[in-house]
C-alpha cells in the first residue's frame, strides 16, 4: 500500500519494457465531427443497424482504458425479441428504447478482478512473461483490489493507508465493497463512451438510459447479485424529430479550471 498501482507499474515496466508503438496520424477534424454530432436520441427511425456494424462497435468498446486492464465490464446485446420486449418495459416504455433498433445492457463486475486476473495470467503462459507483469499481477493486484472476509481485509487497508497517509501521498481506495463497485463502474462507463462514439462513427446514434429498473435487468440477464448495471444504451438511427431539443452546457469556465 506505499505506492499507487499505476506508480508500482510504471517503475516495473521501465525496468523491463522494450515494446514500442508508434501513434498513428489521425484527422483532429473528423473526430470533432464525431464528437460534436453525438447527441442523445430519443426517438430512432426504422432504418436497421447491420449486424456487424454494431458487433465492431462492441469490439471498439473493449479497447476502452481501464483500471489494471481487468476489464471491469459485461455488454449485453439482446437480440431475443421476447428479452427485448422486457428489456423496454424495464426502460419504463422510454422511446429511446421503445423506438430503438437494438439494446445493449452495459453491466459493471466488481466481482470479477478475480477471475480476469487469473485469465490473464493463463493467456499470458502462452508467451514469456516479463517479470514486471507477473510481480503487478500475482502481487500487486490482489493487494489492492481484494477486500478480504466480510471486508476486513479492506479496512484493515483502509486504516493503514489514513496512517501512512499522514506522513506522505497514497492511494485511499479501493477499500470496501462499495469502493469496489465505483470501481468497476468508472471503467465500465469510459467503455460505454466509447460505444456510443463508435456508433455515432458508423452513422448510427444512440442514448444511454439510467432510468430503468435494475433490478427487473439483473433478473431478465441471469446475472449474480454483486453486477451492476451501468446504464443501457439503445442504438439506431435518429427521425426527424428524435432529439429533443438544441444541445446546450453551462459556461465551460464553471468546469474546466485552469490553475
Amino acid at each position: 500500500m506505499s505506492e499507487s498501482n499505476d506508480r508500482i507499474l510504471n517503475k516495473l515496466f521501465k525496468e523491463s519494457n522494450t515494446y514500442i508503438e508508434e501513434a498513428v496520424d489521425l484527422n483532429k477534424e473528423e473526430f470533432i465531427k464525431v464528437v460534436e454530432s453525438r447527441r442523445s436520441v430519443r426517438i430512432y427511425n426504422e432504418s436497421k443497424v447491420e449486424a456487424e456494424d454494431m458487433l465492431k462497435c462492441l469490439e471498439l468498446s473493449l479497447l476502452s482504458a481501464n483500471s489494471s486492464n481487468l476489464q471491469p465490464w459485461e455488454f449485453y446485446w439482446v437480440k431475443d425479441l421476447d428479452k427485448k420486449q422486457q428489456l423496454i418495459d424495464y426502460c419504463l416504455g422510454q422511446p429511446a428504447a421503445a423506438t430503438a433498433q437494438e439494446l445493449v445492457v452495459c453491466v459493471a463486475r466488481p466481482d470479477n478482478w478475480k477471475v480476469n486476473t487469473q485469465l490473464m495470467l493463463d493467456m499470458f503462459k502462452e508467451k514469456e512473461l516479463p517479470k514486471a507483469v507477473s510481480t503487478y499481477y500475482n502481487k500487486i493486484v490482489p493487494l489492492a483490489y481484494n477486500q478480504g472476509f466480510l471486508g476486513l481485509f479492506g479496512l484493515i487497508k483502509k486504516i493503514s493507508t489514513f496512517f501512512i497517509g499522514l506522513k506522505r501521498s497514497i492511494p485511499r481506495e479501493p477499500t470496501s465493497f462499495n469502493d469496489m463497485k465505483i470501481w468497476a463502474h468508472k471503467s465500465t462507463a469510459l467503455a460505454c463512451q466509447t460505444l456510443m462514439l463508435s456508433l455515432r462513427a458508423f452513422g448510427y446514434d444512440s442514448c444511454p438510459m439510467e432510468g430503468v429498473d435494475s433490478r427487473k435487468i439483473k433478473k431478465l440477464l441471469k446475472l449474480p447479485k454483486k453486477a451492476q448495471i451501468c446504464m443501457v444504451i439503445s442504438a439506431g438511427k435518429r427521425a426527424k424529430n428524435g432529439v429533443y431539443g438544441k444541445r446546450f452546457r453551462l459556461e465551460k469556465e464553471r468546469f474546466i479550471k485552469i490553475i
